[in-house]
């Protein structure tokens, strides 16, 4: 297959509970105020628990905390990097196995349902140019993007699935959600060693279904 149709995108049918940590003036013990906090808590969205991810067989989910700002990898991430880098207003928790299978959710609050709106196509279009991105930045690396869909959950939700492979053999599958709930919206973003044939879809879908409605 020529070179330029690995990155294109394969249409088919089918189709992260801790306390956020709250930085702020305090008493004179260094706690945030009572009325901080809950007005902090009542802004946040909600999150997935462990329970929410896909199983994976031979080892359960840890969920990390629920952390104000952006993740500090996302920089590092050529899907998503432009569309979250900003961490105002942002949430991110990140869930691990103790084999080669993680997770994160990230969670962005906007100022307005127009603004959700927006970030919400940005994340869309970054994650369907991702694979053609990946290429272009590293001809090492061949990369394949699926798209599984949307789902119909409050304003809606898409998945994707992206495969890269290197020229020395490392092999990747990767699952991506983003969905929209009013003025928020959330990314949920599932990583493993593998190809397509090793992807939760079903149970991906069904994750980012509590996802987006949990965010209220």
């Amino acid at each position: 297959m020529p070179k330029r149709m690995r990155a294109a995108t394969t249409i088919t049918l089918t189709g992260l509970t801790a306390a956020t940590a709250l930085t702020g003036a305090g008493s004179a013990f260094g706690a945030a105020p009572a009325s901080t906090a809950s007005a902090a808590a009542a802004q946040r969205p909600g999150f997935l628990s462990a329970a929410d991810l896909p199983a994976r067989p031979g080892s359960p989910w840890t969920a990390g905390r629920i952390t104000a700002g952006a993740s500090p990898d996302v920089e590092l991430d050529q899907c998503l990097a432009g569309a979250l880098g900003g961490g105002s207003n942002s949430w991110y928790r990140d869930f691990r196995t103790d084999l080669d299978t993680s997770a994160r959710q990230v969670a962005v609050r906007s100022s307005s349902v127009a603004a959700a709106k927006s970030r919400y196509t940005r994340i869309d279009r970054d994650i369907k140019s991702c694979a053609r991105r990946i290429e272009q930045a590293d001809p090492e690396v061949e990369a394949t993007l699926r798209d599984y869909g949307r789902l119909d959950v409050e304003e809606g939700a898409h998945v994707y699935g992206l495969h890269t492979e290197t020229s020395w053999g490392a092999t990747d599958i990767r699952l991506l959600s983003v969905g929209r709930d009013g003025t928020r919206v959330t990314l949920v973003d599932w990583r493993q060693m593998g190809d397509f044939a090793d992807a939760p879809v079903k149970a991906f879908k069904k994750t980012t279904v509590t996802a987006v409605d949990k965010l209220r």
